[in-house]
Order: structure tokens, then sequence, then C-alpha cells
């Protein structure tokens, strides 16, 4: 696999779902490149290669693997963590690293809804009082719950040891998992300390999957794009708890 180039299509300036991918694109050691950021169109190169192909894609992230182009976030990172082993080889463990991967995305279009509870393509100065209802719910019950979930998940593992998601080793769920408790505490960090002492598993996976010397790497780079006001995850302090 080492000649395959994997391209993916995501738009520059933000982490956005993106970012689930590259985390196991670098996990898994694939020569990739990240077409938005590193050509001179930009946002503009992503937007050519949507809906094109035998099954268009409705919208980036896209990953195109010589002739072949997915979409879907989740879809993407089963792919990549099947093909590069980072996942068990048995039919159960993969279909519940997918249920575990979507999982994750309800819980990332969640958080994205409480800035934009009313409609996407309205700005968020537009909808601020519904949003701080919508934030308010998801601080105080789905927050804790989707965490909640995981931490069972993690203790529940009969092989893992209170460590791992699934059987006795990493798997491609937990990149997934850690960025979104870094995007969770990036834009609700009081939230987050207040929730945190109910899931010691998941707040100990967060910093097991940060040091890991390839995503570290990353995350220490130039390639890795910041946490930021125009993403999923945003920091706005009136749709978070209360200073302590």
């Amino acid at each position: 696999m080492s000649d395959v180039k994997f391209e993916l299509y995501y738009w520059p300036g933000i982490p956005g779902r993106g970012e689930f991918v590259r985390l196991v694109l670098e996990e898994a050691g694939a020569d990739w490149v990240d077409v938005g950021m590193s050509s001179q169109e930009g946002g503009k190169a992503v937007m050519d290669r949507v809906g094109r192909g035998p099954v268009p894609s409705y919208a980036p992230p896209l990953l195109k693997v010589g002739d072949l182009v997915l979409s879907q976030t989740a879809n993407i990172c089963s792919y990549l963590g099947e093909r590069f082993g980072l996942v068990p080889s048995d039919e159960a463990s993969r279909l519940h690293a997918r249920q575990l991967q979507l999982t994750i995305a309800d819980a990332v279009a969640e958080a994205h809804d409480t800035h934009h509870p009313v409609a996407v393509m309205k700005y968020y100065e537009e909808q601020k009082e519904v949003a701080r209802a919508r934030a308010e719910d998801f601080r105080t019950h789905r927050l804790p719950k989707y965490l909640g979930y995981f931490e069972r998940v993690l203790q529940e593992n009969p092989q893992g040891g209170g460590r791992y998601l699934l059987g006795q080793d990493f798997s491609y769920p937990e990149l997934a998992l850690f960025q979104l408790v870094q995007g969770l505490t990036y834009a609700f960090p009081n939230a987050m300390r207040r929730v945190a002492p109910r899931i010691p598993g998941v707040m100990a996976l967060r910093q097991r999957v940060a040091e890991r010397p390839r995503i570290a790497a990353y995350k220490n780079s130039p390639r890795a794009q910041p946490f930021n006001e125009q993403g999923i995850f945003r920091r706005y302090p009136e749709l978070d708890d209360s200073a302590p």
C-alpha cells in the first residue's frame, strides 16, 4: 500500500469533520495529501470534486483512492481503519467499530446544532437566543449522556481493562472519540470541567491518544488546523456553563 496516494478533500481553514479522517490517515502512516490545504485553488478544488463520480457525494469530506471516491466521515474512517488494521479483523468488531464511529458523528452533529439550531445558512448572530436554549439542553443532558455512554463502553469491554473501546488493543473509533472530546473541551470548557470527573476512562483515553507518536507529531505540526469560530466546535462563552 506504500504506493497508494490518498487524496482528502475538505475545506481549508477548519478542522471540521475532515479532521476525523485526517487522524486516521496520520495514525495509519498513509501517503496522503490534503487537497484543500495544498492546492492553490483551496476551497474551489474541494467544491469541484463534490457531486462527481458514479455515486455523487453530497458534501465533503471526500476521500479519493485511485478511481474510488468515498464520502461521509464515518464511512471513510471505517474504510481506512479496516484497510490499515486499526480494528480487530472479526466481523462483529468491525461492525461495532462503525457503530461507535456513527454514534460519535451523532454527537458531533448535536454539538454543531448548539450554535446553529435554526438554519445552517443563517449566521449565529441571527439565532443566538434559540442557540442559548439549545446549548443549555446539550450541556445538561446530551453531552454527559454521550460521554457517559463511551465511558460505559470502555468499562464494560471485558478484554480492554478500561483502556480500549474494542477488544484488547487500539482501534480507529478512539481517534474519533479523542477529537470529539477535544472539540467539546474547546467549545464548552466549563461544562467539560463539570462532567470530566464522571468519565475518567474517556479522559484518560483522550490523553493516551494525544501521546501516540504519529498523532502528537501531527497535532504539533502546521498541518493541523486549530479550532475556530468557523467550524463545528465554536467557543461562544454565552453557550457554556457559567464560570465556576
